[in-house]
């Protein structure tokens, strides 16, 4: 109740028993017109699964009292609506007190919907999930889907499985398989709110090929699953046509998907979507090769979007603590919306990234999702060594800025939850500084150079000047 009332009733675990309930209530004599107030109520015991909540009582001379119409109600549950109607009529007959009355017909309606319902033939559509408006669906992405094809795959869909030809897409010899699966998170929410669902199809496909990338791998093929309660094909066509638009960014072919329409288990328009890349390196390629890696290593930045896809339970706090709904002006940037900027998509960086790693320039790479910097940057470091950033060294979005201090975010955590302004970190030497960052920066990216790799004496990723922040 207390969650309900603050605004912060999704970070509570609502547990629902999915069985049926009924309450009867009892007046006062008079009631709704005029009625007495005063009269001893009596109580026996209750039958099981049977509550009595009270309302117009009192206490007086240690006397249960009636003081208002509507006096107390029996409620119970069951696992059928007529035991449940049943069980609170009999616990209304453990409550007793003078010329009290209550409705006789609780539920009757729905008891002749319910015979209404059982007589007629039951269909698929009728239990709320439409194959027609699957297919139309498939129709309408068929498209979107085949502007992916790419060598060793002609991204058709329709059939029971994708297919990838390696020989086909340019692979002479076996390389190893690397496979990645993840979502977009509660980013979806805003979107869900905007109307605006393309954008997160771009995120899904991001936050799998970035960390295909990050291990060397090119990105080869793609397969989405969208779930929802009921199907809307106008919103799945967008969120397919940008998985499709981010397909088409990294070079990987759409091969299928799942649409998954599931009454009762998502609410309304909810949807959710989960994603999984299949990339390739060729054997002994693949990053991050921690055993080059020494002292002195250069770190390289690489500018993000913005939030990209993580932080978002965070984020959604804030603005809803700061009263701002999502078309409202961005505080950060008045040109555009609340919703619209925070739903820019994450930063593809593949192909940026497969030019420096194909001439052996990168000793290793970290895609910054949830957890940040402190957080990701050591999964790619060898356990001697350890990375020094200074948060001096690149610019901070100003959507970042207004986060922290609207939330009052401690740096810390502001470090943990978000990306800050970088979305790939890499570990260069100090003699391919100058040629990493001239074809980054010929690829379209925003280089910096962030810090050092250092001996070890702790954490494996060390935030320097956080002051800055404060």
């Amino acid at each position: 109740m207390i969650a309900s009332t603050e605004h912060w009733l999704d970070g509570v675990d609502i547990k629902i028993n999915p069985k049926y309930a009924a309450t009867v209530i009892a007046a006062s004599g008079g009631y709704p017109g005029p009625y007495v107030k005063g009269d001893v109520i009596r109580l026996d015991p209750i039958g099981k699964d049977t509550f009595v909540f009270h309302a117009g009582t009192s206490l007086r001379d240690g006397q249960l009292k009636t003081s208002g119409g509507r006096v107390i109600a029996a409620t119970a549950t069951a696992d059928s609506l007529e035991d449940a109607v049943k069980r609170a009529y009999e616990g209304m007959s453990t409550i007793h007190f003078d010329k009290m009355h209550y409705r006789k017909d609780i539920a009757h309606r729905a008891f002749v919907r319910h015979a209404t319902i059982q007589e007629a033939p039951l269909t698929y559509a009728s239990a709320g999930v439409s194959i027609d408006a699957g297919n139309s669906l498939v129709s309408l992405i068929k498209s979107s889907v085949r502007s992916t094809r790419r060598p060793g795959a002609d991204a058709e869909i329709g059939g029971f499985g994708g297919t990838f030809d390696l020989t086909g897409a340019g692979y002479s010899k076996p390389p190893i398989l690397i496979g990645a699966i993840d979502g977009v998170g509660t980013k979806l929410k805003v979107a869900q709110a905007v109307g605006k669902h393309d954008t997160v199809g771009i995120d899904l496909v991001a936050m799998n090929v970035n960390d295909l990338v990050v291990q060397g791998a090119e990105a080869l093929f793609f397969l989405d699953c969208y779930s929802c309660g009921k199907l809307d094909v106008d919103t799945a066509a967008a969120f397919v046509k940008g998985v499709a638009e981010g397909c088409k960014q990294s070079g990987c072919a759409l091969v299928g998907g799942e649409t998954a329409e599931m009454p009762g288990l998502y609410a309304g328009n909810d949807y959710d979507a989960v994603g999984a890349a299949v990339g390739a390196v060729e054997k002994g390629k693949i990053l991050p090769d921690t055993e080059s890696m020494v002292e002195g290593d250069i770190l390289l930045g690489l500018a993000s979007n913005g939030l990209h896809s993580n932080g978002f339970s965070l984020v959604r706090k804030i603005v809803e603590m700061k009263g701002l709904l999502y078309n409202d002006p961005a505080p950060w940037d008045e040109k555009t919306s609340v919703g619209s900027s925070l739903l820019t998509p994450t930063r593809i960086y593949v192909k940026s990234l497969l030019r420096v790693v194909r001439k052996d320039l990168v000793k290793g790479m970290s895609h910054i999702t949830g957890g940040g910097l402190v957080e990701n940057v050591p999964r790619m470091l060898p356990k001697h060594l350890a990375a020094e950033i200074d948060v001096l060294t690149w610019p901070m979005p100003p959507v970042f800025a207004w986060l922290k201090t609207a939330g009052n975010v401690s740096s810390a955590e502001f470090g943990r939850a978000f990306n800050t302004g970088l979305g790939m970190i890499l570990v260069i030497s100090k003699e391919n500084a100058t040629a990493v960052v001239a074809e980054l920066e010929d690829a379209g990216e925003k280089v910096y150079e962030v810090g050092k790799l250092v001996r070890r004496e702790g954490d494996g990723c060390v935030l320097n000047n956080l002051e800055a922040w404060e």
